[in-house]
């Protein structure tokens, strides 16, 4: 399917009060600057142009507008929430009332094409520092020990495969839901599944 049908498709699809908000932002891209192409990426409309310069979402409640290289841009207007969040610079988005006045946006979408002009780029991701040290809960080893094979199996695991799976269980909010997925949990690992095996590709 063409690109352009695809952001039409997706603004059709998206919830009525989006509808007006990306369509009035799709506009004003196109209008800073004719030559920027659309693209879909990451089930999202891009905007590239010598590379990607903005992008927009919608979603139930509300849409969201990033500048991919926010971060390096000067704000001069202190529109962005959070200028490292490429994702939605401008924050949550419900009415076209949300969004800063036409010739200011423009203004900051020719800042971001100038940066991919200039050959700007961001500078690269500082690498993940070390995880902590693994810590399975007594509770957890205690359950597992009920079943030798789930057991085995969960200490053959890779450590990321522990690691959902504890943090799985840490993250429930009552103790009735902890008891829950820990029943789950040993009946999963029993039959060798990870904690995300219905995600996995078969």
């Amino acid at each position: 399917m063409h690109t352009i049908v695809q952001v039409d498709q997706y603004i059709i699809n998206s919830a009525e009060f989006a509808i007006p908000i990306l369509d009035h932002l799709r506009n004003l891209i196109h209008k800073a600057d004719a030559r920027i192409e659309e693209k879909m990426k990451w089930s999202m409309p891009f905007f590239d142009l010598k590379g990607s310069v903005c992008h927009f979402a919608s979603f139930k409640n509300h849409c969201a507008f990033g500048f991919w290289k926010g971060s390096l841009m000067k704000d001069e207007c202190n529109l962005f929430k959070d200028r490292n969040n490429a994702m939605g610079s401008l924050g949550k988005i419900t009415s076209i009332k949300d969004l800063p006045a036409d010739e200011i946006l423009i203004a900051y979408i020719l800042e971001a094409i100038q940066l991919n002009e200039d050959g700007i780029k961001l500078p690269p991701k500082p690498k993940a520092t070390e995880k902590p040290t693994l810590v399975v809960p007594q509770y957890f080893i205690d359950a597992l020990q009920e079943d030798p094979s789930a057991l085995s199996i969960f200490q053959n695991f890779s450590e990321s495969n522990k690691r959902e799976y504890v943090n799985w269980l840490e993250e429930a909010k009552t103790e009735a839901t902890k008891l829950k997925r820990l029943d789950t949990a040993v009946e999963w690992i029993a039959e060798g599944k990870p904690r995300m095996w219905k995600y996995l590709k078969k």
